[in-house]
Order: C-alpha cells, then structure tokens, then sequence
C-alpha cells in the first residue's frame, strides 16, 4: 500500500490567499488587473521582509516589540548620514550595520539580565522611539542628493510592470529560507525553539543563538528601513511605529506558531500577502480602511486557532501511530 505524501505546510495559507484573491476579483474584476495584482507584492513588501525575519524570532519562542522602531530609526540614521554628505549606498549600509547593532543590544539584555525578549523590547521600543525622534528632531529627514544610483534603484520595474522592492522581497525571502532551513544555524535556531533544555545539553550554544537572532532581526529592520528610504526619498517621524500588528500577524497567519521550534519563510510571505490583499481588498469594496486592522485581528485569531486545531490533531495521530507500534 503506498503511502501518502503529506502535503506542505504552507498549502491551506495558500490556498487561503487564492480563495481570497478570487473573491475579491469577482467582486472587483479591474482587481485581476496585471499592474493591480503585481502591486499587493510591492506593496507587502516592507511588512513582509520584517516578518521574514520575526520568524526566526518566534522560532525561538520570542516577539520582539521594538521591530518598528529598529526600523525607523535604522532608516533615520541612514537619511541623517545622506544629509552630512556621505555616499547613499554606504549610508545605507550604515543603516543595516545600525539595525544589526539595536538587534545585539535587544539580545545581550534579554540574555545577560535573563529576561524574556518581549519584556527587554518592550523597553527597548520606546527608548529607540525616542532616540529617534531626537536625532531627527520630530521631523521628517530627507536626503539632499537623489541623484545617486542608489534611488534609481527603486525605481527599476522588470518588464516594466514588478517593482523591484518586490524583487529585493522575494529575494530576501529565498536567502532566509536556505538560512533556516539549510544551514547549521537554522537548525540551531529550531533546536532552542523546541526545547532549550535539550538544545543545551547536545552542545548547541543557545544564548548565542538567540542573541544572533535577535541581531539578524535588527539587521533585516535596518535593511528594511535603508530600503524604504530609497523607495520613498525621506522618512518622516512616525513611520515604522505600527508596523508590529501586521508583522507578528504575517508571521502566525503564515504559519509559524508562537510555541517555536519551527517557522516558515514562505508561510510569512503569503501571511504579508494575506494581509495587504485585505488591505486593498476593502479599498475596492469603498469602505473605510480603518475595518482592515479589525479584520487583520480576526484573521489572527482564527489562524492561531487552527493552528492549534491541527497541532491537537497531529498530536493525537503521534500517540495513535505510538500505540499501533
């Protein structure tokens, strides 16, 4: 009797973000258009590469709460170093070197004083706020030269119709997917996240490996950041602040669940794209935008309870499977 392959994990969110893009094209037609269905990608993109990230995070069983200022204030750094005159790429590089720099300084507290990451960011989220709003003085930073390559980057849309922040996304996303998935590094990462008791014993470093994490997540929000600032040409004040909800709601729609021990870049990816087809779903239908941050919610609640529908369930197969043997 041949056994079944089991299908992949990503399959019921993407089947999820089909359906829903189905309606909403029957409903809206002009909703199919190429240019329309080519911009939820862009448009997920910055969401959707700090959520890539988050997912190493809540791989580890944290949240970490400062990701939208990391982001902001990586992003202000960058724009600050463009206005005293040095070059944009090496100015963003700066900005991504800053990001890593905020995630080290998130791990070694959480780390060294022994208290969990969502509790240290909760801090850290309001002291790198406000030493944001200080460098830029409560004002939006704007760089003086666009000329330079670096903003006509942004620019770029291949075959003239995928912008390349949807490029840069995808990109991103592959290259974190080999990371957790291919490398000793990401199996160290879902090692701590399953069991850190058990992750120390068998030698894995697990202090070192959430402090990395912690610091590839301030480096994704510090590229990010350099990112937008290119797309954009400025970053104001606020920017960045109430990017938590739709990250964190990316990731779990996506599939990786707050217990840890296993993510999913490509569940993030199509939970980013859920997420903003939501967004510009409602636009179409002509009601107030606001109603997205309330269905955003109810998507998360109802994914956090199939997860843990599905997780009873492949529970109980275990035991089942156990007692046959």
């Amino acid at each position: 009797m041949r056994r079944r392959r089991a299908l992949p994990d990503e399959t019921g969110v993407l089947v999820a973000l089909i359906a829903l893009v189905v309606i909403i094209g029957a409903l809206r037609p002009h909703f199919f258009l190429p240019g329309t269905l080519f911009q939820q990608l862009s448009g997920s993109a910055f969401i959707g590469m700090l959520a890539l990230a988050m997912v190493f995070v809540v791989a580890i069983r944290d949240i970490d709460l400062s990701i939208g200022w990391m982001f902001n204030f990586s992003a202000v750094i960058a724009a600050k170093a463009m206005v005293f005159g040095i070059d944009p790429w090496l100015a963003a590089g700066i900005g991504v070197a800053f990001g890593g720099l905020l995630g080290l300084v998130n791990g070694v507290l959480a780390v060294g004083l022994r208290i969990p990451v969502i509790i240290i960011t909760l801090g850290t989220l309001s002291a790198y706020r406000g030493l944001s709003l200080v460098v830029n003085e409560s004002r939006a930073v704007v760089p003086p030269d666009k000329s330079s390559s670096f903003f006509a980057l942004f620019d770029i849309k291949l075959f003239d119709l995928i912008p390349i922040v949807a490029i840069l996304f995808l990109g991103l996303a592959v290259l974190l997917h080999l990371l957790l998935h291919r490398t000793r590094f990401g199996y160290r990462v879902q090692a701590t996240g399953s069991n850190p008791e058990a992750a120390r014993l068998a030698g894995i470093p697990v202090d070192r490996t959430r402090i990395l994490v912690l610091v590839l997540m301030g480096a994704v929000a510090g590229l990010t950041g350099a990112m937008f600032l290119g797309f954009r040409e400025a970053i104001d004040p606020v920017t960045g602040g109430d990017y938590l909800l739709p990250v964190v709601a990316a990731v779990i729609i996506g599939g990786t669940p707050l217990s840890g021990g296993r993510g999913t870049i490509i569940g993030a990816v199509v939970g980013a794209l859920i997420i903003q087809v939501i967004t510009t779903g409602i636009l179409f239908m002509g009601v107030d935008v606001k109603w997205s941050t309330f269905v955003t919610g109810a998507v998360i609640i109802i994914a956090v309870a199939v997860d843990q529908l599905v997780r009873r369930q492949r529970e109980r197969r275990t035991r089942d499977a156990v007692d046959l043997g």
